[in-house]
């Protein structure tokens, strides 16, 4: 049976409103440039799968009051500006279907863009003395620039293994998930077991879901990204290094030398599709993302059999059976 993202909101949907709501407030700017984009960064957002991480999380653990919308603007804030700025990084034009906001307003107005929510998110904090769940998010911000940097210098080799695979996604993807679940108990328990067991939950679904993505780029369904666009960009996840690492030395040759030399080539990069499918890069990783999957289901073991919890074990499962 398919889960959908409505049944999974049930238990939070009157607070997603509301947060909703006041994020819309949040956003507003007295400088007519910068209202104008931020009203068209709401109206182009996605789906609130991190506001849900945190909503869920704190609802597992008490009642959500004022601290927890906090906590859900700064992960949004968080989020919003890294997208922002990875557009700049990847020099990217579209995002979930409407034009980045480089493309319209061009780079120098998109970094300052970034830097504004960055700083709206300090101020957030501060202003409301949650310096428990700033530390929580600097901590994330740190990561995902480290990730994104260590991505960069292993592409420029193409020298990447398995190891250094799972440390990039954990950081680039992984701990923002992890931040948002983190932040969600915090907001509601000071409990410090409670907040790091969350932080490692969230740490597992982020890591899931990625291996998720990278599968989505090799047709693992018939809809959602297009195939081998991470070929394109030089991008080598888990189903292509698995292949690789099993490939012989004249075949990993050929296989490199075509990601370096022919990646815009569409009839090559399908080459490099086969490859992978034949070598087993696709069941090996789905077997990874299913792994990490019931790692992070085993993590709800022994907390109350609630709603949020149920919600949270869909929402799991929803991230890993999406079709794009």
């Amino acid at each position: 049976m398919t889960i959908t993202l409505e049944e999974i909101k049930a238990p939070i949907a009157n607070e997603l409103n509301i947060f909703e709501k006041k994020f819309r407030e949040a956003m507003k700017s007295k400088v007519p440039l910068l209202d104008r984009i931020m009203h068209y960064i709401v109206k182009s957002k996605g789906k609130q799968m991190r506001p849900m991480f945190v909503f869920l999380s704190a609802k597992l653990f008490g009642e959500i009051g004022p601290s927890t919308y906090n906590a859900a603007s700064l992960i949004e804030l968080l989020h919003t500006a890294t997208l922002v700025h990875d557009d700049v990084v990847d020099d990217a034009h579209e995002r979930r279907g409407f034009f980045s906001i480089n493309a319209l307003w061009k780079n120098k107005i998109a970094v300052l863009v970034g830097d504004y929510l960055l700083s709206k998110g300090l101020l957030l904090s501060i202003d409301n003395n949650e310096i428990d769940l700033l530390q929580i998010v600097s901590k994330a911000v740190k990561e995902m620039s480290e990730g994104e940097l260590l991505q960069i210098e292993k592409t420029r080799k193409l020298n990447i293994k398995e190891d250094i695979y799972y440390e990039i996604i954990r950081q680039k993807t992984a701990t923002l998930i992890a931040s948002a679940c983190a932040s969600g108990t915090a907001s509601v328990s000071p409990e410090k077991e409670n907040i790091d067991k969350m932080w490692t939950f969230g740490e597992k679904i982020g890591i899931a879901f990625q291996i998720k993505d990278d599968l989505l780029d090799y047709g693992d369904t018939n809809t959602g990204k297009a195939k081998g666009i991470d070929i394109k960009e030089r991008k080598l996840t888990l189903p292509l290094i698995y292949a690789l690492q099993e490939a012989s030395k004249s075949d990993r040759r050929h296989i490199i030398n075509i990601i370096k030399n022919h990646n815009k080539n569409s009839r090559k990069v399908q080459e490099v599709i086969d490859f992978v499918v034949k070598s087993g890069g696709i069941d090996y990783s789905r077997e990874a993302m299913q792994r990490y999957q019931e790692e992070a289901l085993e993590t709800l073991n022994g907390m109350n059999n609630s709603e949020a919890r149920s919600a949270l074990e869909k929402l799991i499962r929803y991230t890993t059976d999406r079709k794009k």
